[in-house]
């Protein structure tokens, strides 16, 4: 027996005691871990300027504020997300009383990337503590300083059979996929999640995945560019562009192409200065094999903008020009620095390019059209995404973060994340003060009307 499969069956042992259960554990873990993550927030800081060279000021904003605002926001809606939610009883099973009742799978599994590898850890983690469950966390190996920050942050503040941490790379990773968890959580790659969801199978485990793709960002002859240029290059370039919503390639209306252009160049220069590597605060590609990656993509393209590269595996923020729908850059989610823009005519055409990839996790559009706003919003598949600005969709409780078709499945942060952990049981409470009798055999010719009339 594998400490692994020690450990989950101590985890569900714990679950059926109970103790998970009751509104007052739930709000102590939270509070827990919310008083942990303010006293070693300068550690969590370090290990993500250490792995992906976030400063401080962008580690917080992307990764530990976000996670203070999700555990700020459960503390406050949990007990109204855990109470049972009446609903109206049909008249042929009346006298009855009809509700649903949240309650938590069992012993979940949540498994993050390196990418932002606290808040992608912690975030999920925060919804399925405040549905009652138990967790085993596996954070990506590769955010080595995190992982090591994260298995001591749950270790100080959770028995282990309430919350661990399990560190390690693909072995420790199909080690517990070969367990029976009660749910899996899943963010990452499209060919780990295709993996975490045939391993799920085999025990019929729920998942969510949250995936990637190539996250389109339209601007269109309408567009304010200054505007435009700023939120794209934030978009793109926060996290060195290793981020899963991303703006991937920009389709700019010809008419506004060149002068988008100009105000990138301007907007890169001014938020990151005149020689970006030169930026303490710019990161660092996460691993030698992803630099390498991201230099081939821009193996023989036109650079109209940036691309040196130094030896701490810095690319400056690159902008491309003249790329094609076969170029490398467009075969494959870029996850890096680097933006294709390419240009069109008429917005069916920006479409057409689309539809040309896999569902994206986010769609961006810059117009100033209702009628431009609408068509794309309804007719192009994607997650979820913004007019006028670029990610902020994911940075609120207030709606739901996921994918559609290949770019993931569920959705979670604030009720949402909640329900994700949560199963709903129908509740049927029958009286037994009167028991209509037409329901049971043997049917006459009057229970068959009386069983059509109240149907």
């Amino acid at each position: 027996m594998t400490e692994i499969h020690k450990l989950v069956c101590r985890q569900k042992d714990y679950f059926r005691s109970g103790r998970t259960l009751p509104l007052r554990a739930r709000l102590t873990a939270l509070t827990a871990l919310e008083q942990s993550i303010r006293e070693m927030e300068y550690e969590i800081l370090q290990a993500l300027r250490e792995d992906l060279g976030k400063s401080a000021a962008e580690g917080y904003m992307s990764e530990v504020g976000m996670v203070l605002g999700e555990l700020s926001y459960m503390k406050k809606h949990v007990k109204r997300f855990a109470k049972d939610r009446a609903v109206r009883t049909p008249l042929a099973q009346f006298p009855a009383k009809s509700y649903t009742r949240p309650c938590p799978y069992g012993t979940v599994l949540i498994m993050s990337p390196w990418n932002y590898p606290f808040l992608l850890t912690i975030g999920p983690l925060v919804d399925a503590l405040a549905a009652g469950n138990t967790a085993v966390l596996k954070p990506g190996r590769d955010a080595a300083a995190t992982s090591r920050v994260l298995a001591k942050l749950i270790r100080n503040t959770f028995p282990e059979e309430l919350v661990s941490v399990v560190e390690g790379g693909r072995e420790e990773n199909s080690r517990l996929l070969d367990e029976s968890f009660d749910y899996i959580f899943f963010t990452g790659g499209k060919k780990v999640g295709q993996l975490v969801m045939e391993k799920a199978a085999r025990h019929l485990t729920p998942v969510s995945l949250e995936l990637g793709g190539k996250s389109p960002c339209i601007v269109d002859e309408t567009a304010d560019i200054p505007v435009a240029a700023r939120r794209i290059v934030f978009g793109k370039f926060l996290n060195l562009g290793q981020t899963c919503v991303a703006p991937d390639y920009v389709l700019a209306h010809s008419s506004v192409k060149e002068s988008l252009l100009r105000h990138m160049e301007k907007e890169i220069e001014r938020q990151f200065g005149a020689a970006p590597l030169d930026n303490a605060d710019y990161g660092t590609i996460i691993n030698e094999k992803h630099f390498q990656r991201l230099i081939n993509l821009m193996a023989e393209e036109n650079i109209r903008i940036g691309g040196t590269c130094d030896t701490e595996r810095r690319i400056e923020p690159t902008v491309l020009t003249g790329v094609s729908m076969e170029s490398p850059c467009m075969q494959e989610e870029i996850f890096g620095p680097i933006l294709p823009v390419l240009e069109f005519q008429q917005l069916e055409e920006a479409m057409e390019i689309i539809r040309q990839h896999p569902s994206p996790l986010a769609l961006y559009l810059f117009t100033k059209e209702k009628t431009v706003k609408d068509r794309i919003t309804r007719e192009i598949p994607f997650g979820g995404g913004c007019v006028n600005d670029t990610i902020i969709h994911l940075a609120t409780v207030h709606m739901g973060f996921g994918g559609v078709g290949e770019s993931g499945m569920g959705a979670y942060h604030g009720k949402a994340g909640f329900d994700t952990f949560t199963h709903y049981k129908s509740m049927v409470d029958k009286k037994t003060w009167l028991d209509l009798p037409f329901r049971y055999q043997p049917y006459t010719k009057t229970k068959e009307k009386l069983i059509r009339k109240f149907l």
